[in-house]
């Protein structure tokens, strides 16, 4: 009986790591894809292989996370795309993200973040009062899940630097987020090689350009 068990854990345990080696091994593919995209279509791509990775594992919520970012950029990138769709797309896969994953809600609202802002920008006149509250309400979500997390803070600065100085934007305003997000780039480690960690170059760019 006991040779039995040992069998049996041991063909669970090759078939749990056979699983996670698969998965693992479809999200290396998909980062470098992601990584090494440069178009809205190469980015669309990525997106679709991402999708492809969290319907196969269904309890991961990373794949949904990147394939909403990536979906993001494109809408970001294209300037004739359909942004609003596009941005129902992305919040589709957010949702199901949050479905799986609570604990790293912050990487997540961040995410909501930049949904909404791509939806304002469309009409920024327009759609400030809607969107534009959304977008600064999921940072303080975001906040409030961790306040260490440096996305936050680049995104914040991303907001205040576009704004217009009269309305409390510009370089000046901006330049303390952008400086706590470079800051706390310097100690952030993430969860593991696939989770999140961009940002870090971008910040320190956008830092640059407050002191010019």
């Amino acid at each position: 009986m006991k040779t039995l068990f040992l069998l049996v854990a041991t063909v669970l345990g090759a078939s749990t790591l056979n699983a996670q080696s698969k998965y693992e091994s479809g999200m290396t593919k998909a980062m470098a894809q992601f990584e090494a995209a440069k178009t809205p279509a190469e980015l669309l791509s990525s997106s679709a292989m991402f999708e492809r990775i969290a319907d196969a594992e269904k309890d991961e919520w990373l794949p949904y996370y990147y394939a909403a970012l990536t979906n993001n950029m494109a809408s970001w990138m294209d300037e004739k795309a359909d942004k609003d769709k596009m941005a129902e797309k992305s919040i589709a896969l957010v949702e199901k993200a949050e479905l799986i994953e609570g604990s790293n809600a912050s990487e997540l609202y961040c995410m909501r973040n930049m949904i909404a802002s791509s939806q304002m920008m469309v009409d920024p006149m327009s759609r400030w009062q809607t969107y534009g509250m959304e977008a600064g309400k999921a940072l303080e979500n975001a906040k409030k899940a961790d306040p260490n997390n440096p996305r936050i803070y680049f995104l914040e600065g991303q907001a205040i630097f576009n704004t217009p100085e009269a309305f409390g934007g510009g370089k000046k305003n901006a330049k303390p987020y952008f400086e706590k997000s470079v800051a706390l780039y310097e100690t952030f480690v993430p969860a593991s090689p696939m989770h999140p960690k961009w940002g870090k170059e971008e910040a320190s760019e956008m830092l640059k350009q407050c002191n010019q």
